[in-house]
């Protein structure tokens, strides 16, 4: 008896459960079996909050950051933040060290571009020993026009889906003989397949008609030559989206003539850095547009070209949307999806409606002007939360 309902809650009950209970990408990465085992840490979730660390960065990182908060605060969105500084200037790594603790416990982080300024061999590039250390396989930047924001080309609508962990930035050099200097590029299959498979299920689930990969193989013809095989190995696996590849110099070129010809590109890791801030560029700059940065455990939310924009620190210019927008996507990772609707409204709203642009789009508004029309707009909607 006790086997027969066993079985029947295992055959009937269960499935009930999964088709009825929606979870958030936040819970599917966590409860899902995944490929890559590491070290797992409890995730800090109470009474319907989410802990979020927070790496405020350099430059102009603190200032979003505060942006950010406020935002939230007014919004009563149901984050708490563990804010970790980490020092530019240090010459150890622990601050590093805790900051990974403290997005392996939370499970998610949004940060701003975190400078490494020495120069000694034993210190870890900040930004890219996160990524590594944490198996951030890949990062996602989706760069769509501004209606409002004077551009070189409009109706933009391509996504970039780069290789986060290896290629150029392995971190890999050598001094083989006095004034002679190696730095090795490394490909391997399996995470060329992972961010190949990334890019096509997202094509899928997306409605996203092609996926290019975007490669140097006609001179690099064992690395990029593994990674573009291994693309068309994978398109094979879905017929009905389109597959092309494309030389990374041709690319840019064709970007700045032609970028509706791209739908979702696939790039090694420094060509995905490229042709990010070729797009962005073209379609209104770097402080629009948000990085996502996704692995088998861990989610890192960030401005999508990763500039520190320490020149224009402290002086109420720098353009909060991009940290803001990034905050939106962290949100729809986690599920406050009535949230993340309404500040993403009200940021469309403040940008294509009211016109409100800070001096790198044109503009003459204030980085606070930004945030307060954002608010005004999010008072409208108060009575419902």
């Amino acid at each position: 008896m006790a086997l027969r309902l066993f079985r029947l809650s295992q055959d009937v009950v269960t499935p009930l459960i999964k088709r009825n209970c929606t979870v958030s990408a936040f819970e599917l990465q966590h409860k899902i079996p995944v490929q890559r085992k590491v070290e797992q840490i409890p995730k800090a979730q109470y009474g319907g909050r989410h802990t979020v660390t927070m790496l405020p960065g350099g430059g102009i990182g603190p200032e979003l950051m505060g942006y950010v908060r406020e935002v939230f605060r007014f919004a009563g969105v149901p984050v708490d933040f563990e804010i970790v500084d980490i020092d530019p200037a240090s010459e150890g790594n622990d601050d590093l060290e805790y900051a990974i603790t403290s997005i392996k416990r939370n499970g998610v982080a949004i940060k701003g571009n975190i400078e490494t300024k020495s120069e000694a061999t034993g210190i870890l590039s900040r930004n890219v020993a996160l990524r590594n250390e944490l198996d951030l396989y890949v990062n996602v930047l989706h760069c769509k026009s501004f209606n409002a924001i004077p551009a070189h080309h409009q109706n933009v609508d391509v996504v970039i889906v780069r290789q986060n962990t290896e290629g150029e930035y392995a971190m890999l050099e050598h001094e083989s003989v006095r004034g002679v200097v190696e730095s090795m590029k490394v490909v391997t299959v399996e995470n060329a397949a992972r961010v190949a498979r990334f890019a096509f299920e997202f094509a899928k689930n997306n409605n996203r008609k092609k996926v290019t990969t975007i490669h140097k193989a006609n001179i690099m013809k064992l690395a990029d030559g593994l990674f573009l095989k291994v693309a068309r190995d994978i398109a094979k696996e879905y017929p009905d989206i389109q597959h092309n590849d494309m030389i990374i110099d041709n690319c840019c070129m064709q970007l700045v003539s032609n970028p509706h010809q791209f739908d979702v590109m696939n790039t090694t890791n420094l060509y995905g850095s490229i042709t990010s801030n070729v797009l962005c560029g073209l379609v209104g700059g770097a402080g629009l547009f948000s990085g996502r940065n996704y692995g088998d455990h861990y989610a890192v939310f960030e401005p999508g070209t990763r500039n520190t924009g320490t020149a224009i620190a402290g002086k109420n210019v720098a353009n909060p949307v991009a940290m803001l927008n990034a905050a939106v996507d962290m949100l729809y990772h986690l599920g406050h999806r009535y949230h993340a609707d309404c500040i993403s409204d009200a940021l469309h709203k403040t940008i294509d409606i009211d016109g409100i642009h800070t001096p790198d789009l044109g503009g003459s508004n204030t980085s606070t002007d930004i945030v307060q029309n954002v608010l005004k707009h999010l008072a409208e909607k108060r009575t419902y939360w």
